[in-house]
């Protein structure tokens, strides 16, 4: 039974999402769990993506927060959760889509387990199309080796992230988030196809190099590993995500 104590809050960050924000909102509003608030935080965006926001902002169930300069995927996350008040948080990038069933099914694994961090597997859609089985349990030593845990599929109980904060890279601002999380807490897959991932050309996330810069980066200034590890970590990461999307796909 859905009641107070189940209540989401949905964190998503925005920026100049026009051609894709009706769709990632409708994928919300369509869940046959009802008993969510999304918080978006917009990222100073141009006027089109602007205006398309402002249609939902009469709708209860929504809050938006409308940022003044641009600071980054990271500080709308952080910003989002602080002004969050319910007892699960789920994350979702204005790009990405939701499964109808999504939202419900992954509250009844977390339930039924007792689990306080899950994820899901995911498809991937958009400049290529791929089904992504991800691995059943992570803690933070695998995590390192396989980032495969999609943001916009995880759930998380609200208690075990007080302090835990995305960083304010420009890329790889969710990497470090999950791993001071993974450093306490396993998360578990959810096997189902509930998430999907949208992949496109010439993002910020679409250089295999830029991601790989950056994870480095967060490895030694965040995680404090040595360099052998630091080391280590890259190469499996990069292994899996041969794995995942093809050399084609990574360049």
């Amino acid at each position: 039974m859905e009641n107070k104590k189940t209540k989401i809050d949905i964190i998503l960050p925005n920026f100049n999402s026009a051609d894709y924000i009706k769709e990632t909102i409708k994928s919300v509003i369509n869940q046959t769990y009802s008993n969510w608030n999304l918080i978006i935080v917009d990222d100073c965006s141009d006027k089109k993506t602007v205006n398309i926001l402002k249609k939902y902002s009469k709708n209860k169930k929504f809050k938006i927060y409308w940022l003044k300069k641009n600071f980054g995927a990271g500080y709308c996350r952080n910003y989002a959760i602080k002004k969050s008040k319910s007892p699960y948080l789920a994350f979702l990038d204005s790009d990405d889509i939701w499964k109808k069933n999504k939202l419900k099914t992954q509250m009844k694994f977390m339930k039924k387990n007792n689990y306080s961090f899950t994820y899901t597997n995911y498809e991937i859609f958009g400049s290529k199309s791929k089904k992504i089985v991800t691995p059943r349990k992570f803690n933070f030593n695998r995590f390192i080796h396989n980032t495969a845990i999609c943001t916009s599929s995880m759930i998380i109980k609200r208690k075990i992230i007080k302090g835990v904060e995305f960083t304010d890279t420009k890329i790889c601002e969710d990497y470090f988030f999950k791993c001071k999380i993974l450093k306490n807490y396993n998360a578990y897959c959810l096997k189902d196809f509930l998430t999907k991932y949208r992949l496109r050309k010439n993002s910020l996330q679409s250089n295999i190099f830029r991601n790989f810069y950056w994870i480095w980066k967060i490895n030694k200034d965040y995680n404090k590993l040595s360099f052998l590890k630091n080391f280590f970590s890259l190469f499996f990461i990069s292994l899996n995500s041969l794995q995942k999307y093809g050399v084609k796909d990574l360049f």
